[in-house]
């Protein structure tokens, strides 16, 4: 099955099951958020299509935000607890020791930016899945880290469902 039939069937599902809407896009978030993980799982395109259930008034916004940014908040806590109590074992371990471009650009990143780069790491692909990872490994204080993730998670989340909840209502109404 193809990532657009994965995703096509989950919309369906969401849209048929409304009860199950919250915890399918909690479970989403915190997949997309959680090392490794997120290479795996396609939340980016089901949450995009989320928006868009929200815009026909499908599924309702704040509660789909609330739980998208709830699943994002613990993804990257248990990513960054990996981190700091595995330290490089983690990094050293599959698949991560098969990508240490990856790992080393996460690394720069980090460096970089500090605090500021874990909250925009979360908006950049493959760096969402390990920049809070390198964060525990680079032992970042928790304070710092939570502050980072916290604020994010709700701005990621708005993100990527505001274009389908938001956008054609509101381009109809500036063009309209």
């Amino acid at each position: 099955m193809s990532l657009q039939q994965i995703t096509h069937v989950i919309m369906q599902f969401i849209q048929n099951n409304q009860m199950w809407a919250l915890p399918i896009i909690f479970l989403l978030a915190f997949g997309e958020s959680l090392a490794i993980i997120s290479l795996l799982v396609p939340a980016t395109a089901i949450l995009l299509g989320a928006g868009a259930l929200i815009g026909a008034g499908a599924i309702s916004f704040v509660p789909v935000l609330i739980a998208a940014s709830l699943g994002a908040i613990i993804g990257d806590s248990v990513s960054y607890w990996l981190g700091k109590h595995y330290h490089q074992a983690v990094i050293a371990s599959w698949p991560l020791n098969r990508h240490p471009k990856l790992v080393f650009r996460a690394e720069q990143f980090f460096h970089r930016y500090g605090t500021f780069g874990v909250f925009i790491g979360r908006f950049f692909g493959p760096l969402r899945a390990i920049v809070p990872l390198i964060a525990g490994t680079m032992q970042m204080p928790t304070s710092k880290f939570n502050l980072a993730n916290i604020s994010s998670a709700p701005v990621w989340a708005f993100v990527l469902l505001a274009p389908g909840a938001f956008g054609v209502p509101w381009l109809e109404t500036l063009f309209g």
